[in-house]
């Protein structure tokens, strides 16, 4: 098959898996293979980091090969085979350019030395001087060679400096005793799909694993998907630590810094709101995106970090509620749906 093909509804017998014609419906096999890159690509093509910029004039730029012309000098894998052809043709074409003029000269002036005779009964005729001469001219155009070294040209690149669009994201996971299985396992889906569409769609993108308890660290990926350990819940420690790690590593200019937390919403005392007012007045103005994911039950009741979280008022703040594994999907498409797309495209 080849893509746009259409594929006819079979009629009474005509389907069926190999039963004998007649009346009644039956089932087609009919079944196809995705690389894992199509896989990818299909998922996450229509998706991006949202409000992504690069660097400005001046800043750190990236060098990359641009094409530049032809070079006499290259690798056999470099060889343009039609400039270096076209080159030839135009020397040879120089260089027996006398030659092929006296060619014709003399084959015009021995077919007019015989009368009734033709250019082509000329340059057959080698007993008389002629004859001779027309050889010699025929030696001497044919002596030129058809490629030489001089011909060659090879395709030349050259490193040219380019904005370089580079990125981190910050993943904060709570793994409190009150995030149970099932909650963690809603966490971990996310940020797996999330490591996997920055792992696929882009090249410069450092990713920060944060979890915390009652004390945020940051960890390797290896620990952020299965490190047991829990405690107790300080949402505010993790948001301090993402600050303090922002201000030592990428605070310089260049960086798209995001943010994505996934936590069941219970904070307590007043952690809520020293949260809120640490993301609202610290964090998001360094930003280009943060996201927060609440994993809880269908019914829970609305919690004191939700409830908090609410009042911010900025463009690069989202929050949404993820209570089982087939909600995971539509919320990372909404997230992170690219500028343009509508939300038909996504369903």
């Amino acid at each position: 098959f080849q893509p746009g093909d259409r594929l006819p509804r079979p009629q009474g017998g005509d389907g069926g898996s190999g039963d004998e014609g007649g009346e009644g419906g039956g089932t087609d096999d009919f079944s196809f293979t995705l690389s894992r890159e199509e896989f990818m690509r299909l998922f996450f093509d229509d998706l991006e980091l949202p409000r992504m910029a690069r660097t400005t004039l001046g800043e750190i730029r990236e060098q990359r090969p641009r094409r530049a012309g032809y070079a006499r000098h290259g690798t056999p894998a470099n060889l343009a085979v039609a400039r270096s052809l076209r080159n030839a043709l135009g020397r040879r074409m120089a260089l027996t350019a006398t030659a092929r003029r006296e060619l014709a000269e003399a084959r015009t002036a021995e077919a007019a030395s015989r009368p009734g005779g033709s250019g082509d009964d000329a340059a057959d005729g080698a007993g008389d001087g002629g004859g001779v001469r027309i050889e010699e001219l025929r030696r001497r155009v044919s002596r030129v060679p058809f490629l030489e070294e001089i011909d060659l040209r090879y395709r030349h690149r050259t490193m040219v400096a380019q904005p370089v669009a580079r990125a981190v994201m910050f993943c904060l996971m709570d793994v409190s005793a009150s995030m149970d299985q099932s909650k963690k396992d809603l966490a971990k889906r996310f940020f797996t799909l999330l490591y996997l569409f920055l792992t696929r769609k882009y090249e410069q993108v450092e990713v920060v694993f944060i979890r915390h308890t009652d004390d945020a660290e940051e960890v390797d990926e290896q620990h952020f998907f299965h490190d047991p350990k829990t405690g107790g819940t300080v949402v505010l420690s993790a948001l301090a630590l993402m600050g303090r790690i922002v201000e030592q590593r990428y605070a310089q200019a260049g960086w798209n810094v995001y943010g994505a937390q996934a936590s069941d919403g219970d904070a307590f005392g007043a952690d809520p709101e020293k949260s809120r007012g640490f993301l609202e007045t610290t964090l998001l103005p360094k930003v280009r995106h943060f996201a927060y994911i609440e994993v809880s039950d269908e019914d829970s009741p609305l919690t004191t970090l939700s409830a908090a979280y609410r009042r911010i008022e900025a463009p690069q703040f989202a929050m949404r509620e993820v209570h089982e594994s087939r909600d995971i999907w539509p919320v990372f498409r909404e997230l992170f749906r690219r500028s343009g797309v509508g939300a038909a495209d996504g369903a």
